[in-house]
């Protein structure tokens, strides 16, 4: 049995959804991996964003989001609406946890009380989940025909660099 891990950032865009395209960085760890039989896990460790599979679809809009990542985003407006100010239309963040996260120190991102208000970003990539553990045979993530694998980032509140795991555990070549 063989383990490998990989971790690679993306940059997310600032007042929308940003959504990418993340198989070919799957499949280039696989490769690596030389395991031929097993499972791979992709996660994000980031509460607003979420990891999830579905089928690409070629059609895109001005910002380069494919329909379906738009019909998504439509969706989920209607039954999690964008945060736009303190405690509307969420009871979260409170007060302590405003204070909990003005005490943070990133030298990324400094603390600004608004880029809390991103509540419908973690509701959002609930719905979603943070991973998908993809099946491998004879060296292949098992897909499907028109299967790929989307990270998206629903905090609209900034810019930001997040970090995506690749965990792939199974046989190897040489096992």
């Amino acid at each position: 049995m063989s383990f490998y891990f990989e971790e690679f950032q993306l940059k997310t865009v600032q007042n929308r959804p940003s959504y990418h395209m993340i198989t070919n960085k799957i499949q280039e760890a696989l490769y690596n991996s030389g395991i031929q039989n097993g499972i791979c896990l992709v996660q994000t460790t980031h509460t607003t964003c979420s990891i999830y599979f579905d089928e690409f679809m070629h059609d895109k809009n001005y910002y380069n989001d494919d329909f379906l990542q738009v019909d998504l985003n439509n969706i989920l407006e209607k039954i999690i609406p964008r945060q736009t100010s303190e405690n509307y239309p969420y009871l979260s963040p409170g007060p302590k946890h405003i204070s909990y996260g003005m005490k943070k120190t990133d030298p990324n991102y400094p603390a600004v009380k608004w880029s809390m208000l991103n509540t419908d970003g973690h509701l959002r990539s609930n719905f979603l989940g943070s991973s998908v553990s993809l099946g491998i045979h004879k060296g292949e993530l098992l897909l499907g025909s028109v299967g790929q694998v989307f990270f998206v980032d629903f905090d609209q509140t900034r810019k930001r660099i997040r970090n995506i795991e690749i965990i792939i555990v199974g046989d190897s070549k040489n096992e």
